[in-house]
């Protein structure tokens, strides 16, 4: 989609700093961070959320990559937790599946 954001990142239209790329995946930190480590992982192809999605190939590479990352960051030694916000009651802010990656802090249960 032309006017998305995530879009124009994965495209390279807007200059991003990729933690991890591959053919169907990119990953970059948050520009507002909810935890000390906070990197999103997005899909190259637009999914307006998760509901969209009907192809299982699209999950397994969004989750492998979500995992090669925090392995490569080193959050496997202390913890992390996997988001994936859907919809406006699910707080989702950007129509674009996208995972969030969140360390570097004790996170709290119930998240919201």
């Amino acid at each position: 989609m032309s006017d998305c954001i995530f879009c124009k990142i994965a495209n390279g239209d807007i200059p991003t700093e990729f933690l991890y790329s591959d053919e169907n995946v990119v990953a970059f930190r948050d520009l507002n961070p909810q935890a000390p480590v906070h990197v999103l992982v997005i899909p190259k192809k637009h999914y307006a959320s998760a509901s969209a999605v009907e192809d299982d190939s699209v999950w397994s590479n969004l989750m492998s990559s979500a995992v090669k990352i925090a392995k490569q960051l080193e959050l496997d030694k202390n913890g992390y937790r996997m988001v994936i916000n859907t919809g406006e009651q699910g707080g989702q802010s950007v129509p674009h599946l996208h995972l969030h990656l969140l360390a570097g802090r004790n996170l709290g249960w119930p998240p919201g």
